[in-house]
């Protein structure tokens, strides 16, 4: 499956989970920050409250795109396995952990203000996110969540690889992926417009004016 776009992806999304439409101890979750438009369309098709969930992956030093872990506000996994691979020494971890979490804090004030996260406790939950790769990134937003008690968890993406997934589905409730394409490559692969997502464009969607048209195109 080819996507035009997130919005078509997101719109493709929301309908698979048209199940949980109506449902009051729902909020939407989207990963900064190609899955919060997506969150926006799959919010507001459901009738949800949304948020951003900020997580980032911790990468390879000569070779950013290749993880070997993430943290979120207040988790952090690293694969061992990968460390070891990759000949990295604690200082060097540390390192680039305090820079990424200087990230988050950044992200948090620019995208929340003084705003809090929306209250996870005892509510269900649908992390959202354009894609996965590796699934390091959705992986520590899931066990976060977890740490805040939140009552079930769904991870809902448009694309990801099937070993992904499967990984995934042991520490979520349930993921939701609509196609798991052999060879998988990339995430971008399978879009036809797979332009980076903005701050501002983040901003944006967090926005009550993006939530008040969303809703309205979704009725």
């Amino acid at each position: 499956m080819m996507f035009r776009n997130r919005e078509e992806a997101g719109r493709l999304l929301a309908q698979a989970l048209a199940i949980y439409e109506g449902r009051p101890n729902l909020v939407v979750l989207g990963l900064p920050r190609g899955g919060v438009p997506v969150a926006r369309i799959v919010a507001d098709f459901l009738g949800a409250p949304m948020d951003v969930f900020l997580v980032r992956k911790l990468g390879v030093p000569w070779q950013p795109e290749l993880a070997f872990g993430a943290i979120a506000e207040t988790v952090r996994v690293v694969d061992a396995s990968r460390v070891r691979e990759c000949e990295l020494n604690p200082e060097v971890i540390e390192e680039i952990v305090t820079r990424e979490q200087h990230e988050i804090e950044r992200r948090s004030r620019l995208y929340r203000g003084t705003r809090s996260l929306v209250d996870i406790q005892n509510r269900e939950v649908i992390l959202v996110d354009d894609g996965l790769a590796t699934g390091s990134t959705m992986l520590v937003a899931v066990r976060a969540l977890r740490q805040q008690k939140a009552e079930r968890i769904i991870v809902a993406v448009p694309v990801g690889p099937s070993e992904t997934c499967d990984a995934l589905r042991r520490e979520a409730d349930e993921v939701v992926c609509l196609s798991s394409p052999e060879p998988f490559y990339s995430v971008g692969s399978w879009y036809e417009d797979f332009t980076q997502v903005t701050d501002r464009e983040v901003q944006y969607a967090l926005s009550p004016a993006a939530s008040r048209l969303g809703r309205e195109n979704a009725q």
